[in-house]
């Protein structure tokens, strides 16, 4: 089936000194622990997994750290869902089509949350925004 819920469980964001000449902005998502969980639709219940996640933004040097800590809920067949929890537990490792949605998930909404609590302690966003340049391209003529 494919991921049916995210949370937040902690937000944290710290400015540590005034942004000041060069900036370093690393992002990462980790996952930390991966659980089997029952899910309730309605009167029936579905198995599912429990990611918990830690995403940090560091502004080096010593400038601010934003860390966000939550969970993603994912469901599929119990079969799949024990296959995932048994390969956490003996490698560390999740299934390629597993990790590859979880991790877009969780990047994807840590990055929105981490530039809207950058932007509330006056700090550059941690991810590249588009820009618009001064210079214009000159109109290519259509040969058809």
């Amino acid at each position: 089936m494919g991921i049916i819920g995210f949370n937040f469980l902690k937000m944290n964001a710290e400015r540590l000194n005034p942004p000041a000449g060069k900036i370093q902005i690393s992002n990462n998502a980790s996952i930390k622990e991966v659980t089997e969980a029952e899910f309730n639709f309605g009167k029936s219940k579905q198995p599912g997994v429990r990611f918990t996640f830690q995403f940090t933004s560091q502004y080096a040097p010593q400038i601010a750290n934003i860390e966000l800590t939550g969970e993603v809920l994912y469901t599929a067949e119990q079969k799949k869902c024990k296959e995932v929890v048994s390969s956490w537990k003996k490698k560390a490792k999740l299934p390629p089509d597993v990790i590859t949605d979880v991790l877009n998930t969780i990047m994807t909404k840590c990055n929105v949350e981490a530039l809207l609590m950058s932007r509330e302690l006056n700090l550059p966003p941690p991810i590249q925004l588009p820009r618009i340049s001064e210079t214009q391209q000159e109109p290519k003529d259509y040969i058809g």
